[in-house]
């Protein structure tokens, strides 16, 4: 089954495409030629249908997004919903990473989660959308683990593994992510949905 992946995210792309079950090929956006729409909705979930549903009405698949973003409660969930652009709409991952220190100095409480939402449209005039969230509970380190990484993954410090999301494995980082906890659950709705 063909499924319209809406996101022009590469380390997003990489992630799920890791964890797609046999059975399932997943198309990037970008592949075909799809720009990613403007993001007006004010939670996760709001965002993940407007890109579902975008990518699916310009493709004629099935879609799924993906909207995610790290949370920091003593910012009062910032950067939350900017995660990508909490340093601006052009921000590198390291300029986030710089502010979101920055936002921190002072600070002692540095409890933080990753959020994440899937939806899976099987139109753009999909009625009831399929909808799995994770959630990874972690805390903001004094600094980086290491120069690499993808976005706030230097910085996320996750007690279960004693690590920053930067210093494990992708195979660690799908176990305990929130991404890899909703792909999970989506795929185990689709792949029953559709069995033969």
């Amino acid at each position: 089954m063909k499924l319209v992946l809406a996101s022009g995210n590469k380390h997003k792309a990489n992630e799920i495409r890791a964890q797609i079950p046999a059975g399932f090929e997943l198309i990037s956006q970008t592949t075909l030629g799809i720009e990613s729409p403007e993001e007006t909705g004010s939670t996760f979930v709001e965002n993940a249908i407007i890109k579902a549903k975008h990518a699916s009405l310009i493709s004629g698949f099935p879609a799924i997004a993906d909207d995610s973003g790290l949370c920091v409660p003593s910012l009062l969930g910032k950067p939350g919903l900017h995660s990508a652009r909490y340093a601006g709409p052009t921000a590198t991952d390291t300029e986030n990473l710089e502010k979101l220190m920055s936002s921190l100095k002072g600070i002692s409480d540095r409890r933080a989660f990753f959020h994440c939402v899937l939806v899976y449209m099987e139109s753009a005039d999909d009625p009831a959308p399929i909808i799995t969230e994770g959630r990874w509970n972690g805390e903001i380190s004094h600094s980086p683990s290491i120069e690499s990484g993808f976005g706030y993954d230097p910085i996320f410090y996750a007690a279960e593994v004693g690590k920053t999301a930067a210093e494990i494995t992708n195979s660690e980082k799908n176990t305990f992510s929130h991404r890899g906890q909703a792909l999970r659950d989506l795929f185990g709705i689709l792949s029953a949905k559709y069995a033969t």
